[in-house]
């Protein structure tokens, strides 16, 4: 189940028919309502605690001397007063706002704790929940709306006889609104420093779930309100005189929602507390609607961005949460290049520019001077990085973005580069002056590095596919030789950039690369020989003595892509190994003394 926290939007006002509301009881030996109503009053007796459950059904067989009131409303009569809201809130944001308009329109607040206090602080008169249920507040707060005359006036049917007729018997009215938000649970356990389980498990919330779903499946009769930006809607709503049956199930649905999306995290939580398994036999992910796009991949599509609100991405970085400066608003394909670009520029360890087109890393260059990794990133493919994204792992201060305003395309000297999207992880606020003055529709984007170790999930039709991340870097392996020639330190460092390069490329993949540049890359061909030919040629002449990298095994080597790559004069290759034909590759190499080095490592990327 996919969450999806969407905010409700405006609708036309209207009314709810008033029903029958809530009738008073009290833990007091005297129990008296503090509702005062225009409708008629029913006089019922108790003064001894043991008859507190006696209902007004008993009347006449009370003594003439015990009392007490109780307050009902005729449902028919739209002038009745005294309608019941109750409100129960940890976020207290607006609460006087809301407060004040219902009371506004009429309505009795009942509310818990700190809710109650922070309403009579802001001047407005409360019941207390407890003087409903005639129970106190208990077990440290685990217990306060848990109760027959909360939940029973939630859950009623108007419009069934049986079920009013029950609320009578036991002297029980009905609740109008329900607005509920829920313990932080979400933001208690990914504060810093973390938290303790028991301490965890107290900000699970169970009364809350509890009331937002009694009111959302009973909301023909019952609004409820989970997020404070439906406030102003909720009493527009109240001043208008028509049932919108569509409004509040637009509420209802939110509501769930709002439980479902808490319920996940608290899943997501316990499940990571149980256990190291990545992958449990129940798996939720809470997205949330960041923005509708203009389209998807293609004009006939239509498409919305969603961000990942599992606690897992909780400050975990990533292009979804990068901050817009300034441009068009991105677009399906920007996301996805966008998404491509950061993740491989992000990868090095010294400055580098990295140039995307349709996902794949058309240019990488790693340099002391930015200035310089930029040229060379643009000049690996000219033609394919005018209309890409450009990405950097460094700040972009003002000689960088001068560069990037002003350089000239390769191709001519003349034609300023155009550029989608520029990404990197902050920028001078010169510099970003200085792009801005580039281009009206130039999307600016900072963001923060990919934390490693996420699960990737990728969607099939009718499924989900779930894989730890690629987070390998040359770092984590061993490039082993498997030749008679090892490679200098400069070919092993070639060898170990161009292996870096090949894992962001779509296979089959081969990238060739000399002096941290990439010189070509192959991409996306069904088989190897064909993504090795498309490297070639944008090497061109200065493939001699350059590092080449696939992303999986070499088939075959004779007459095939292996010796194809030796006679251009590579001098030397980097392969996963694995192939039952890996001895013709070796020996392949051995004859043209080139170096032939195993990761057993494979980078595949569909």
């Amino acid at each position: 189940m996919l969450g999806l926290g969407l905010a409700v939007g405006p609708a036309a006002p209207a009314a709810t028919t008033p029903n029958t509301n809530l009738l008073l009881l009290s833990s007091n030996k005297q129990i008296q309502t503090n509702f005062s109503s225009s409708s008629f009053l029913t006089s019922c007796s108790v003064r001894n605690a043991h008859l507190l459950h006696s209902s007004c059904r008993t009347i006449k067989a009370m003594a003439a001397e015990d009392t007490f009131t109780v307050t009902t409303h005729d449902s028919k009569s739209p002038a009745s007063g005294n309608r019941l809201a109750l409100i129960s809130l940890s976020d207290k944001k607006d609460l006087a706002f809301l407060g004040n308009g219902l009371q506004d329109l009429g309505y009795k607040i009942v509310s818990t704790g700190g809710t109650a206090s922070a309403l009579e602080s802001a001047g407005l008169s409360v019941t207390k929940v407890e003087q409903i249920t005639s129970f106190p507040e208990m077990l440290d707060g685990r217990v306060k709306t848990l109760h027959p005359n909360v939940h029973g006036g939630i859950l009623a049917r108007r419009d069934q006889k049986h079920h009013m007729e029950a609320l009578s018997k036991h002297g029980i009215g009905t609740f109008d609104v329900i607005v509920v938000n829920l313990y932080p649970f979400y933001e208690k356990v990914t504060s810093t420093g973390g938290i303790e389980f028991e301490d965890g498990v107290e900000n699970i919330d169970i009364g809350g779930p509890a009331m937002i779903r009694a009111a959302a499946k009973n909301h023909k009769d019952v609004l409820v309100v989970v997020d404070s930006e439906d406030y102003p809607v909720l009493l527009e709503y109240l001043k208008g005189d028509k049932v919108d049956q569509q409004f509040r199930r637009k509420l209802a649905w939110k509501a769930f929602q709002h439980v479902a999306s808490y319920d996940s995290a608290v899943s997501e939580w316990l499940w990571k507390q149980t256990t190291e398994d990545k992958f449990p036999p129940s798996l939720t992910v809470p997205i949330l609607l960041k923005s509708p796009l203009r389209y998807g991949e293609n004009p006939h599509q239509k498409a919305a961005f969603y961000v990942d609100k599992s606690l897992s991405e909780v400050n975990a970085g990533g292009i979804a949460t990068a901050i817009q400066h300034h441009g068009k608003e991105m677009s399906y394909n920007n996301y996805l290049d966008a998404d491509a670009a950061w993740n491989c520029v992000s990868e090095f360890r010294n400055p580098t520019c990295v140039v995307v087109k349709h996902t794949n890393p058309c240019g990488v260059a790693s340099r002391d001077d930015i200035l310089e990794a930029y040229t060379l990133a643009v000049k690996a493919d000219p033609v394919s990085a005018f209309g890409g994204i450009v990405a950097f792992n460094i700040e972009v201060d003002e000689a960088l973005a001068k560069e990037i305003r002003e350089f000239r395309s390769p191709t001519d000297g003349e034609t300023r580069m155009f550029y989608e999207i520029v990404v990197a992880p902050k920028y001078t606020k010169k510099g970003l002056e200085i792009l801005r003055g580039k281009s009206k529709t130039l999307r600016i984007l900072e963001a923060r590095k990919n934390e490693k170790g996420k699960l990737s999930l990728r969607q099939v039709g009718g499924g989900w596919l779930a894989q730890d991340s690629d987070d390998l870097t040359p770092q984590d392996i061993q490039f082993k030789v498997v030749t008679q020639k090892a490679p200098q330190e400069s070919e092993l460092g070639d060898a170990e950039f161009a292996w870096l390069c090949v894992k962001h490329v779509k296979s089959n993949a081969i990238v060739i690369a000399k002096n941290n540049c990439m010189l070509g890359m192959g991409s996306g061909q069904p088989n190897r020989r064909e993504s090795l030919r498309i490297a070639l040629k944008k090497a061109g002449e200065e493939v001699k003595g350059a590092a080449l990298a696939s992303d999986a095994f070499f088939p075959f080597a004779w007459k095939d892509a292996v010796e194809e790559a030796c006679e251009s004069g590579v001098s030397v290759i980097a392969e996963p190994g694995g192939s039952i034909r890996d001895g013709d590759a070796i020996d392949c190499c051995n004859k043209y003394g080139v170096s032939l080095l195993f990761t057993n490592v494979r980078h595949f990327r569909h």
